[in-house]
């Protein structure tokens, strides 16, 4: 383990010298943040008992989300090893000493860990000294924060697993960009809107699958909108999804790899 402890670091420290990219991001994640929750709440005014969320855990959510943006998000990641696929360099890291699945994961974790260390900070700073309603609040029990200090590991490999995933499709598309993974875990996993806005069947549905794993589990739970068993539950479903992209990660590099042919001198 000591060879991916020390590449974790490596990337790590590498992340964070991207400053001045971090600070145009902050800018974009606060902007964010104020227009989702100023036009939640123009519908909130209107009839607040309609909706499935109350309006200061929906808040929460949303400054969770900014403040994580880096680590959650399933778009932003994966670039070396979809360039390697592409350009044929695939072929030098099949010599390393290391499992490339491997390898490939603990870039692309440490990649999302560094950059959201340097936004969160900021972001979580801001939402909580806005005056309310704008304000975010701490979780409504110790409960609750000990299951979202778990939740978020879980949900960050969850979400790594699956970019690893679509990395790995590159050795079948050999496109840079699939963007048809990246959309449809950023909606499902409550990226546009939380899950709970959605209509209830599929609701049902996605928090059951990867997706439901991803972003939503703990932001919902910081919230307060998963509680008690439910979010001792949600925090089960993370780890079986994480076990199971894994293997499914792991089979399919193998099974790619044996396909895998590189031209040239």
């Amino acid at each position: 383990m000591k060879k991916y402890a020390a590449l974790f670091k490596i990337r790590f420290i590498n992340g964070l010298q991207y400053r001045a990219a971090a600070a145009a991001g902050l800018s974009t994640q606060f902007a964010w943040g104020f227009m989702e929750i100023l036009a939640f709440s123009a519908f909130y005014r209107a009839n607040p008992a309609a909706f499935p969320m109350e309006f200061s855990h929906l808040v929460s959510y949303i400054w969770i989300q900014q403040a994580f943006l880096a680590l959650f998000a399933p778009w932003g990641s994966g670039g070396d090893a979809v360039e390697a696929i592409v350009s044929g360099n695939i072929a030098y890291d099949l010599t390393r000493p290391l499992d490339i699945y491997n390898r490939w994961f603990i870039e692309t974790a440490a990649n999302r860990v560094a950059r959201a260390a340097l936004r969160c900070t900021p972001v979580l700073f801001v939402a909580f000294i806005l005056p309310p309603p704008l304000k975010m609040t701490l979780p409504p029990s110790l409960f609750q924060l000990s299951m979202f200090v778990l939740a978020v590991p879980l949900g960050l490999c969850v979400v790594t697993a699956y970019s690893v995933i679509d990395s790995i499709s590159t050795f079948y598309t050999m496109s840079r960009y699939n963007a048809i993974f990246v959309i449809m875990a950023d909606f499902f996993a409550g990226g546009y809107i939380p899950l709970p806005f959605f209509p209830e069947p599929v609701r049902k549905v996605v928090e059951l699958t990867p997706f439901g794993a991803m972003q939503n589990m703990p932001l919902r739970i910081y919230s307060g909108d998963i509680a008690g068993p439910d979010a001792v539950k949600g925090v089960v479903l993370q780890i079986f999804w994480f076990a199971a992209l894994l293997l499914a990660g792991k089979m399919l590099m193998r099974k790619s790899l044996k396909r895998v042919v590189s031209q040239g001198g």
